[in-house]
């Protein structure tokens, strides 16, 4: 079986992720589930979301509900205390550089876009949704696109002068202003996106019943253990909620919005 938390797992808090799933393997044991015993990392996220041993993975909401379409299931979404986060909600800060002379995202018409992936729900989709009303109808409003890879590249790209601006998810953003305060200290936050569920927690569409409730428990049990406070805290985690799979119906909203504004492509 897999298992993998790849959506923050920054270098600097792989520790705390060890630590994490270490725990939830430890109460899957006790369930009499055969948990692996570390994450998976470096494996292609799509090969790791859609392999059918997968038994606990984190992914983003975009992929969810568009190439995981009936491909995963649905276990929790995770709640994080970082400025951006509304219990199991989150948006994205647009950033640009501390100097740059942009006062609202209209200034940013035929500027460098850096983005992280072109799935992203957090550097793609909620940026789009946030251009579209003022593109136009325009089929582009940004000068170029460069896809860097992920946020923190993204992030060093708006830095160094390589792009404008990008839309970073606000846990990423948080995290990284912590870890490496000197990669974020000529930035600020132009503006903020609409927001959506978080990035959530899922499951093999062939996991069974009792295992599924088996994850739900663990998760429940490691988010009130005290023993891990330290750990929760170092992710910025407060909890897990058992969203339905129609909360993440926002984020198709936001693409249909896009689309009827005459914007379908962030570009």
């Amino acid at each position: 079986m897999l298992a993998a938390l790849p959506m923050y797992d920054f270098d600097e808090l792989r520790p705390a992720t060890d630590a994490l799933w270490a725990a939830i393997a430890t109460r899957l044991a006790d369930r009499g589930i055969a948990a692996p015993a570390s994450l998976a990392r470096g494996k292609p996220l799509i090969d790791l979301w859609t392999d059918p041993a997968l038994l606990l993975a984190q992914t983003c909401g975009y992929p969810l509900v568009t190439a995981l379409a009936c491909k995963v299931a649905l276990l929790a979404t995770p709640r994080y205390d970082a400025p951006g986060c509304e219990g199991a909600f989150y948006r994205s800060a647009i950033i640009v550089r501390a100097t740059d002379s942009a006062t609202s995202l209209a200034d940013l018409r035929g500027r460098r876009c850096a983005v992280n992936t072109a799935d992203s729900n957090s550097g793609m989709n909620l940026l789009r949704a946030a251009i579209a009303p003022l593109a136009g109808g325009q089929a582009q409003f940004f000068g170029a696109i460069l896809t860097t890879g992920g946020h923190a590249a993204s992030i060093s790209t708006v830095a160094g002068d390589q792009a404008d601006v990008a839309a970073i998810d606000c846990i990423s953003w948080a995290h990284i202003q912590r870890l490496r305060p000197s990669e974020t200290r000529g930035l600020r936050v132009l503006g903020w996106t609409e927001a959506t569920p978080g990035l959530p927690l899922i499951t093999s569409r062939l996991t069974d019943a009792p295992t599924s409730r088996a994850l739900l428990a663990a998760l429940d049990d490691v988010a009130r253990d005290p023993t891990l406070a330290t750990v929760r805290s170092d992710l910025r985690l407060e909890g897990f909620e058992a969203l339905n799979l129609g909360a993440y119906d926002a984020v198709l909203a936001l693409e249909r919005a896009s689309l009827a504004a005459g914007y379908p492509v962030l570009e």
